[in-house]
């Protein structure tokens, strides 16, 4: 249990600095591409001059992401299944789709971006019509909505605070930043997305540095 609950500690602070990583490159080197309502020929023209910054944001924000995140869900598991078996079992199958929702995200996206560079120096209209399909697919996939992600934050999070295994101050705040990412199902609402990613930064860090000092507290008293 303690590896288990380390590599979770540690990968807790990865998804941490994924989101830090992924909102700094959103409003500095992509603010072009994120900022504003760009037509699809316009995000193909920023997509072909900016295919390594693309690739590099998409790898980090869907890919790593999706990677660090099997850990913390196994860890949340293993600490909540003794008491609170039902909602552990739920809310890890929760997590683990929205692994593979991002990680399908990411593929998909990264695949897309040199399709369509390719497609733009023969045929640019295409290549237009082509990113806007995809666009469609990676918002629907794990951009566009957090309700994967929303629905397991929620959920761990009023188990670990039934269980007390973790301090009430981080569980209300997971149940708010879930609460955030289920309503971005709701077309108005969906700028409640940014109260979900900037919560789950302080939850995950959270998380990360707690899961960390109680193996290192565990260890001290072998």
């Amino acid at each position: 249990m303690l590896n288990t609950q380390r590599v979770g500690g540690v990968a807790a602070l990865v998804e941490a600095a994924t989101f830090i990583v992924g909102i700094v490159m959103f409003v500095t080197l992509l603010a072009d591409y994120t900022t504003g309502d760009p037509t699809p020929a316009e995000s193909v023209a920023f997509l072909v001059d900016n295919q390594a910054a693309l690739y590099v944001w998409n790898a980090i924000i869907f890919i790593v992401f999706g990677l660090a995140l099997v850990p913390v869900v196994l860890a949340l598991h293993e600490r909540l299944k003794a008491k609170t078996p039902a909602l552990a079992q739920v809310s890890t199958a929760f997590g683990l789709v929205w692994v593979g929702l991002v990680l399908a995200a990411g593929m998909v996206t990264n695949i897309g971006i040199g399709t369509v560079a390719d497609l733009d120096g023969t045929d640019p209209d295409r290549a237009a019509t082509v990113w806007a399909a995809l666009d469609s697919v990676q918002n629907g996939l794990g951009g566009g909505n957090e309700i994967a992600g929303g629905v397991w934050v929620l959920l761990v999070s009023i188990a670990a605070l039934r269980s007390a295994v973790l301090p009430s101050a981080l569980n209300y705040l997971g149940i708010v930043s879930g609460v955030a990412g289920l309503l971005t199902v709701v077309p108005p609402l969906e700028a409640v997305g940014a109260v979900f990613g900037l919560g789950l930064i302080v939850w995950f860090a959270w998380l990360g540095l707690l899961l960390l000092r109680e193996f290192n507290v565990s260890m001290a008293d072998r």
